[in-house]
Formats: C-alpha cells, sequence, structure tokens
C-alpha cells in the first residue's frame, strides 16, 4: 500500500506507468486477484455509479421531508436557460444535487469515498461519459485514479467527518475527483495530484454541521460546492498551475485541521448551521414527530 501521493509519482516514472495501473496493481496485490477481478469489480462500481444517477426520482422526498426535487429544478433550469455555467458544469450542478437527494432519500449510490459525499464524483463522471467522451474503459480507469488519491487521504488523514469534519468528506471527494477530470482530459501524473491539492485546500476547514444530525442540509448542496472546485482545480492544473504547499503536506495540513477542530463542528449536529435558531427548529420538530 502506497503511504503517499510522491510514492505513487515515483512509481508511475520508475515503472512508466500510467497513474492507474500503478493503483490497479496495488489492488491486485491488497486483495491478492487477478487484473481481471480488480477491473470487474472496478467496472461494476462505475456501472451502480451510472445506474443511481439514472434512477433519480424528482418526486421522492427524504423522510424529515427537507431533501428532494431541488435536482430536478435545476435540470428544468438548463432545459430553458444558458445558465452561468454552460452546459457542462451545469450538469455537473445538477448531477451533484440528484445524487446527494437519493443518498439522503435511501436509493442505492456509491459511496465515494462516503454516503455522504456520494454526489461529487458521479457529478463529473456522468456528465462527462455523456456530453464528451462515451468511453466506458477510460471512465473506469479514471475511477482508479480517483481512488489511488482517496486512499492516500484515508491513510495520512480522513475521509470521516466525524473524524475531520466535512472536508474530510466533501473535500476528500473533491480532490479525488479532480484527479480523475485531469486524467479524462490527458493530463499527466504530476498534473493529477496538484489538482487534488488544490482542490482540497479550497475546502480545507470546512466543518461537519448536519441539521438535526441528518446527512441532508447542508451536505447535499456541499456536494454541489465540491463537484464544482475539482472542475476548477482541474482546470487549473491542466493550464499548468500548481499547488505552491507539496500535495502530500496539503493533506497532512488538513489532518491537522480536523484535529484541531471542536468536536461541535464534527458531524455531531451540535454547531454550524445546526446550532443556528432556525436549525434547532427544524431539530426539535423532527424529534417531537418521532
Amino acid at each position: 500500500m502506497f503511504q503517499s501521493l510522491e510514492e505513487i509519482i515515483q512509481k508511475c516514472a520508475s515503472d512508466n506507468k500510467k497513474f492507474w495501473e500503478v493503483i490497479m496493481e496495488d489492488d491486485i496485490q491488497e486483495r491478492q486477484c487477478d487484473a481481471a477481478d480488480s477491473y470487474s469489480r472496478m467496472t461494476e462500481t462505475w456501472d451502480a455509479m451510472l445506474l443511481a444517477a439514472v434512477n433519480y426520482d424528482k418526486e421522492l422526498k427524504s423522510s424529515s421531508g427537507l431533501i428532494g426535487g431541488d435536482g430536478a429544478k435545476m435540470e428544468q433550469y438548463l432545459r430553458h436557460n444558458e445558465g452561468l455555467c454552460g452546459d457542462f458544469l451545469g450538469q455537473v450542478i445538477a448531477g451533484a444535487l440528484q445524487m446527494g437527494e437519493s443518498n439522503a432519500c435511501m436509493k442505492r449510490i456509491v459511496a465515494a469515498p462516503t454516503a455522504g459525499a456520494c454526489g461529487v464524483l458521479p457529478a463529473i463522471l456522468v456528465p462527462y461519459f455523456k456530453r464528451i467522451n462515451k468511453d466506458s474503459d477510460r471512465i473506469i480507469r479514471s475511477m482508479y485514479v480517483a481512488a489511488g488519491i482517496g486512499q492516500i487521504i484515508a491513510l495520512r488523514a480522513s475521509i470521516s467527518g466525524a473524524q475531520g469534519g466535512c472536508q474530510a468528506e466533501i473535500g476528500s471527494a473533491s480532490a479525488m475527483s479532480a484527479g480523475a477530470l485531469v486524467y479524462l482530459e490527458g493530463g499527466d501524473c504530476k498534473q493529477i495530484i496538484h489538482a487534488a491539492a488544490m482542490a482540497l485546500k479550497n475546502l480545507l476547514g470546512l466543518v461537519c454541521d448536519p441539521v438535526a444530525g441528518l446527512v441532508e442540509v447542508p451536505c447535499v448542496k456541499r456536494n454541489v460546492i465540491g463537484a464544482v472546485n475539482a472542475v476548477s482545480s482541474a482546470q487549473m492544473a491542466l493550464a499548468g498551475i500548481t499547488s505552491r504547499i507539496p500535495p502530500d503536506q496539503v493533506i497532512d495540513a488538513m489532518r491537522e485541521v480536523g484535529d484541531k477542530m471542536d468536536v461541535s463542528l464534527r458531524e455531531t449536529g451540535h454547531g454550524g448551521l445546526a446550532a443556528t435558531t432556525y436549525g434547532k427548529e427544524i431539530a426539535e420538530r423532527l424529534f417531537s414527530e418521532r
């Protein structure tokens, strides 16, 4: 198992292999499987992600009544307006909302890396597949890239909101997605990790403050910012812009910030937006109904 993004880069250089190839080989070694099995598992994950996107139901509402239908509103808006962000980014926003809503409504999703951040990676990959390049093999290879980045973040820091705040969930998902998008657009290994670093830096310190303790508010809309952040970070990396702080040190900084974060801001539902007057009113209403 790799201990750093730099170690992955060095392996890519020494073996003259792509980022995704190195990560797949690591999976093969760790799980003691063959290449066909590894690739089949990742294909199943992509199929589940794509199916979850296709099966979005605009009529569904979460049990709290707080979440549902916003993804459809965004899609409807895009049909009748050019939008400020253009077609691809507009679909990224809609996709992130829809997948986050599906999670809140207890539909089947892919945790990437967590259920709370499940909307970020598919919000990038599904529109890319549908609108830019319908090459499923390329998408699957990009998922190995995302997995490699997520593995290092989980090892050096955390992907848990309860441990590191929302920076550990949406931040990690954004970093993974940025790296995957750089790969899809033909970027090299160093551009991949610098995109991930910039995405993570942009969300450093993001707290986990779910209203009423539910993975709904503000979680669903934070999937949007994670996805849009991934696109902008990937674009910067592809332009040759780098993170001034080395990528592994960015991850280490995220761990330090998470360790210093007050417990009320780490998924307990006692701080941040959950502690606002209206947030408390929502919690009181929901708890009284149970």
